[in-house]
């Protein structure tokens, strides 16, 4: 639990813009290759620009910095499993911003930014609390959430259905992330198969992992949940992550069967 002394505070973007002194931000959090999603290189500045009612921060008053941030989006979904995105990320991003797309009926979680010495005091809960509240507020009430296990990266081989039967001895799930998520009620629906999909050159790959990729393959490379795929004929790296569909229900989606099928 967060320490008592800690005095936090969880306002929008909207509610106070501007840059302030960011503790989440001085240590790169994810691995290098992920910072070069084309889908977010061209639309992440607008999610931030556009919805900064639903972006926020944790503020600690007595430090005056940011120590966490919490990115969400606003979308359109039908409360079918079958309809949530194999894209994940990359698909409800690129989604919003289409000509003409539908009117939003849920809020769609992004990413949860904890600054390191904050972490495993409860403060992620809080986040994702927050986050559901906010979407509460603007007419939202289910949140949704194409979820990066925090693990997964350790077992790149393992396929990710076999990953999510994965439970410790008490029953929970082995991923703390996504035990998180449960833990407020979520459900595991779906994997997205391709929530983030980067491609690169060769030699662009081996500047993002620090690796040398002497011939045409799949590799294993830090930080990631599932190999990259290395052709050098093509001289091309592609790496299409997997994420998993969790949903916050209320009382509207309550019915909805938030247990992944078994394989």
């Amino acid at each position: 639990m967060l320490r008592p002394d800690v005095a936090l505070q969880f306002p929008t973007r909207a509610e106070r813009p501007g840059r302030q002194p960011h503790a989440a931000s001085e240590t790169p959090v994810w691995p290098e290759f992920l910072y070069h999603d084309p889908v977010l290189d061209r639309l992440f500045d607008r999610v931030i620009g556009e919805y900064a009612e639903f972006n926020f921060y944790a503020w600690d008053d007595e430090r005056e910095e940011v120590v966490g941030v919490g990115n969400a989006i606003p979308a359109a979904w039908d409360g079918d499993i079958a309809s949530l995105p194999d894209g994940g990320i990359d698909a409800v991003v690129e989604a919003r911003f289409t000509e003409g797309a539908p009117t939003p009926s849920v809020l769609c979680a992004l990413q949860i930014l904890i600054a390191p010495e904050y972490r495993g005091q409860g403060l992620s809960r809080r986040m994702i609390e927050r986050m559901a509240e906010i979407g509460r507020d603007h007419g939202l009430d289910t949140l949704i959430a194409p979820v990066r296990p925090t693990l997964k990266h350790r077992y790149p081989l393992t396929p990710i259905d076999r990953y999510l039967s994965w439970r410790r001895q008490d029953g929970t799930h082995l991923d703390p992330w996504l035990r998180t998520h449960e833990r407020l009620g979520a459900g595991i629906v779906k994997v997205a198969r391709e929530s983030v999909r980067i491609v690169g050159t060769v030699a662009e790959w081996e500047e993002w992992t620090d690796m040398a990729f002497p011939e045409s393959g799949a590799y294993v490379v830090p930080g990631a949940l599932v190999p990259v795929e290395i052709d050098r004929e093509r001289d091309e790296g592609v790496y299409v992550e997997p994420n998993v569909w969790m949903v916050h229900p209320n009382t509207a989606t309550a019915d909805i069967d938030v247990t992944i099928a078994r394989r």
